[in-house]
């Protein structure tokens, strides 16, 4: 099965070391095999360990050792579940109590693991109060660091997941770690962060895919700004994040069960429809274009071509039952794979192929008009013949990027609350937009589902204004 969400690359080093990253785009975050030729050290591996054991295979390297930089609250970790599978040792901080078989590793702490390879624990508080960074030294000296959701690319990790009381006390950390990690290491030393590729996990978005210490001297505002400077300026950008990030937490604490990916049962017409009737979760995986096409009605637009697993776990009940309708096996596979990732485990069923086909009756069949920011000015102006009447402009794009700019009169609400907000929108079709269309093919869903008429502006909200949208001042 080929995994969209999934980048590897490998960068040779100094001495014979190289590391090579498990990126996982979909979550914004990456995982790092680091090797010597011969053994391996593995860093805050995702839940779907057979990616990191593939690269492994691949360059005929042992596993010896998996650390975690903290206990994440993005994602449901496979650290321990490849320490049992490989008999790698399994490290972590030892603030961390953790109940299960693991290395307690404090700050200074040095993990021998070849003549030429050893890794250094340092102490980095901020992302959490117990974060470590560890150090990748080759028999000439350090050459990088793997600073979790420490010292990222142009920015830091976010530090109000442990909860707003604790946020400027963690940021405060965050501005002496950061300046730990410059003061220690060479200016040529590459940081590998977890964070920062789109992961809420991420202060702000991380600048470039890589980097070194030079170059974090030169953009990160850890490394610019004096201590108050840097918390205000940290504490003002923090915008929400997704829900079910406090159940990650709780299970990476515990020790999280080994991941079963076994297909889920499939689920005939008439069970869709009954699911659909009872307003339970039903996803529809096929790109936006496609959903606008033709879709069952009250089905749920959450296209594998965008962040599926982060927006469905974001508004979901926890636990809620989940059924996944995709164009094929493969699709509903790739989506098990990802929501796994966060612990959305127990799918309710799944089912293949197109809208007519799964459909019980034709009276199931929907479609839903589409629109651009030029048709949308069109018709502000009463001059868009082809499309439906303005009742609502719906922008459902986050809290921050509402205040950068907006369109005139807008109704805000956030794609995370819409379900349960559908009463604060006015009477008549909802024209909703996001940043590009897929939020807004999924909020035109939801609107759907609650009874309403919805056009989806598929387009760039930076063409509103040039399209002759009118943009409220700022």
């Amino acid at each position: 099965m080929t995994d969209t969400a999934t980048k590897q690359a490998e960068e040779q080093l100094a001495g014979g070391l190289s590391v090579s990253t498990v990126a996982t785009s979909s979550l914004g975050d990456r995982s790092y095999l680091a090797t010597d030729g011969e053994v391996a050290v593995v860093i805050d591996p995702q839940r779907d360990v057979d990616r990191v054991i593939a690269e492994a295979g691949r360059l005929g390297v042992r596993i010896a050792a998996v650390l975690e930089t903290h206990v994440h609250n993005d994602y449901v970790s496979g650290g321990l579940e490849l320490s049992r599978l490989t008999g790698a040792e399994y490290g972590m901080s030892e603030a961390d109590q953790a109940p299960f078989t693991h290395r307690p590793l404090e700050d200074g702490d040095v993990l021998e693991l070849s003549g030429r390879m050893r890794v250094r624990a340092l102490a980095t508080p901020g992302h959490t109060f117990h974060h470590l960074s560890y150090v990748l030294e080759g028999e000439a000296g350090p050459v990088g660091v793997f600073t979790g959701g420490s010292l990222l690319l142009g920015t830091t990790g976010r530090t109000d997941l442990l909860g707003s009381e604790h946020s400027r006390e963690l940021a405060r950390h965050q501005h002496a770690s950061a300046r730990k990690l410059a003061d220690l290491l060479p200016d040529g030393a590459q940081v590998w962060p977890t964070h920062g590729f789109g992961s809420f996990c991420s202060a702000t978005q991380a600048s470039g895919d890589t980097a070194d210490i030079r170059e974090q001297r030169r953009i990160n505002p850890a490394l610019l700004l004096a201590e108050e400077e840097f918390i205000e300026q940290t504490l003002s950008g923090l915008d929400a994040y997704p829900a079910y990030y406090a159940h990650m937490g709780v299970k990476n604490a515990e020790g999280p069960e080994p991941l079963d990916l076994r297909p889920p049962k499939t689920a005939a017409p008439e069970e869709l429809r009954k699911r659909l009737d009872d307003g339970e979760w039903v996803v529809d995986l096929r790109n936006r274009k496609a959903f606008a096409a033709s879709h069952l009605a009250g089905i749920v637009s959450l296209g594998l071509d965008g962040p599926m697993t982060t927006w469905l776990g974001w508004m979901i009940d926890w636990g809620a039952p989940v059924t996944l309708v995709g164009e094929s096996s493969e699709q509903v596979a790739t989506a098990q794979r990802e929501l796994a990732r966060i612990g959305i485990d127990d799918l309710a069923g799944a089912a293949n192929g197109q809208p007519a086909i799964l459909a019980e009756a034709p009276d199931q069949l929907r479609d839903t008009p589409t629109a651009t920011f030029q048709d949308l000015a069109a018709a502000l102006r009463g001059s868009a013949d082809h499309l439906p009447e303005v009742g609502v402009v719906l922008d459902v794009r986050t809290t921050n990027e509402y205040r950068a700019s907006h369109v005139d009169g807008a109704v805000h609400i956030p794609l995370y609350e819409l379900k349960d907000r559908l009463a604060d929108i006015p009477a008549g079709t909802v024209w909703v937009h996001c940043g590009s269309g897929y939020r807004a093919t999924a909020g035109a869903s939801l609107l759907e589902q609650g009874g309403r008429d919805a056009v989806i502006v598929d387009d760039h909200f930076d063409a509103a204004a040039e399209a002759g949208v009118p943009m409220a001042e700022t």
